[in-house]
């Protein structure tokens, strides 16, 4: 790393003539970077998910020149933009409420369909996949959203590599649902949406066996849309053998929920599309709790799914319940603790 300040005798890998540069400036970040790809060179912009919104205009202005310079037969293709989104807004244990904004996606969604791409890897091998695409990518604004905790692993590289080419898909080990139509759609998109989904799954599976539920994971944010909005939207066939065209999807996004509506609205089943996400609520707290006050817990996802499937109206009462008694247990606990339930931190998929 490059350091003009004092170098001490514990330094790792500083000298004055270093060749990385950070400085906590994302204008001139962003600047460093537009000018390194139109070298011919390829690079990647980290940022805290909040602060990003600094250079919003920047990335309209490069966002436009794709477009414009496309059309230009001697302009060269150049290495695409690539955004990674880390620090972000389920994981502000420390930073609190300043540092908890997921909308830079909603603004990215803006430009032509020709020109962005989003990214929601749900665990770290999904990042790797989606991460070596991004970099050998060309004339496109990539934006990745990671979180930089250790990420849970869901898929193994082969069958990452397969879920991220498509962008969706049904998890079939998670789904309980093979032989006949679901009761309920568990969709989620976003590493901390997935955990808290499968968590939900698996609550449902113990406490309600006969519940048939479908489990549906989406990378790639565009494919939601229609093909004719953007270049990887999925046809509404597939769309609607993934989301069933009748039953119930209760949706855990990264993001502000109503994106997914934005997105779905044309679909045949949209009506039915129950999104969970950010609601502009937050503090300085446990990663459980913030996803607690935002509903996108495992408890809110499971109670809402019972909700939503009619035959359930009479037998839901004492899940419910449950639910109630474990949100009470957790708030008890975290008030006395500062920290999340043992069960929570250390649930695993079995």
């Amino acid at each position: 790393r490059s350091s003009t300040a004092v170098i001490l005798a514990g330094d790792d890998h500083v000298s004055p003539d270093g060749r990385v540069m950070e400085v906590l400036s994302e204008h001139l970040w962003q600047g460093w970077l537009e000018g390194y790809l139109l070298t011919g060179r390829h690079g990647l912009f980290s940022c805290y998910e909040a602060f990003i919104h600094i250079v919003d205009s920047m990335f309209n202005q490069h966002a436009k020149w794709l477009k414009v310079s496309g059309g230009i037969p001697w302009r060269r293709p150049i290495a695409s933009l690539n955004y990674l989104l880390t620090s972000h807004v389920w994981r502000q244990d420390h930073n609190g409420f300043s540092h908890q904004d997921p909308g830079f996606i909603d603004h990215v969604v803006n430009k032509k369909a020709e020109v962005v791409r989003v990214y929601l890897p749900p665990d770290a091998n999904s990042l790797l996949s989606v991460m070596d695409h991004c970099l050998r990518s060309r004339s496109y604004v990539n934006v990745i959203v990671a979180g930089k905790q250790p990420e849970s692993q869901w898929l193994d590289m082969a069958s990452a590599v397969s879920h991220c080419s498509v962008g969706v898909g049904i998890w079939t080990w998670a789904s309980n649902e093979q032989a006949g139509a679901p009761d309920v759609v568990m969709a989620c998109a976003g590493d901390v949406p997935t955990l808290g989904t499968l968590a939900g799954v698996d609550l449902l599976r113990r406490q309600l066996p006969e519940l048939k539920v479908r489990v549906v994971n989406v990378v790639d944010l565009m494919t939601l849309q229609s093909p004719s909005a953007h270049p990887h939207g999925l046809a509404d066939s597939e769309f609607d053998s993934i989301f069933t065209e009748d039953k119930p999807v209760i949706f855990a996004f990264h993001g502000y929920p109503w994106l997914i509506h934005r997105l779905t609205y044309k679909r045949t089943n949209h009506d039915n599309f129950h999104v969970h996400g950010y609601m502009e609520e937050g503090t300085t707290t446990t990663p459980f709790d913030m996803t607690l006050l935002n509903e996108l817990d495992r408890f809110h996802l499971a109670a809402d799914a019972v909700d939503r499937v009619p035959r359930l109206s009479k037998v839901g009462a004492h899940f419910k319940q449950l639910v109630r008694d474990r949100l009470v247990d957790h708030r008890q606990w975290v008030t006395e603790h500062g920290d999340d339930l043992p069960e929570i931190k250390e649930w695993k998929w079995v």
